[in-house]
């Protein structure tokens, strides 16, 4: 008699994303709605982008002693049950809100700024669903850089989105205080 293989269909925790081994081909993992979702690596320009972000949000956060800003990508829960990790290309959290932040893992506070870059593969509708889901756990503001025309729609829970362009400067509000940066510096 022979075994029939079943195939698992169970739903990963955020625990278990986590301790996935990396992709050997560098493509880029979220965790949604229990399921692995595989994207290829982004571009070289969306990569260059991302780091103009993070270096004059991260000086500006580092200087004042505002809580923390990570990159690449870093994985944020946005909710359980099932569990979805997302990563952000930049997302910061003040220091009230993640005091303690965890070296492994993922925390479980979501943070008050999430940034997105669009990539060409990028629909943007369905990086306005992903700022839904930021909204969902408690993102405050979510920046999403536009790299074809140059500009940064800004989105805020309940509110109409804002949109800037090349000549306008990016503030963080009351979100990321006192940072100010001239769009144009987001794109070389």
């Amino acid at each position: 008699m022979s075994a029939l293989t079943i195939k698992s269909t169970a739903l990963l925790t955020a625990e278990e994303f986590y301790l996935l081994p990396a992709p050997v081909d560098g493509s880029q993992q979220e965790l949604v709605k229990g399921v692995v979702v595989t994207m290829p690596p982004p571009s070289n320009y969306h990569g260059r982008c991302c780091s103009l972000i993070d270096r004059r949000l991260g000086v500006h956060v580092e200087t004042h002693n505002l809580g923390i800003v990570t990159a690449n990508d870093s994985g944020v829960l946005v909710a359980r049950g099932p569990d979805t990790v997302r990563g952000p290309d930049i997302a910061f959290w003040s220091r009230d809100r993640l005091p303690n932040p965890p070296r492994h893992g993922y925390p479980d506070v979501a943070p008050d700024l999430a940034a997105e870059v669009l990539s060409p593969s990028d629909v943007f509708s369905q990086v306005l669903r992903k700022a839904q889901e930021y909204f969902s756990a408690g993102v405050r503001l979510v920046w999403i850089f536009v790299p074809d025309d140059q500009s940064i729609s800004i989105h805020r829970p309940g509110q109409p989105p804002v949109l800037l362009g090349i000549t306008d400067t990016l503030t963080g509000d009351d979100v990321v205080p006192g940072f100010s940066c001239p769009v144009a510096q987001f794109f070389p």
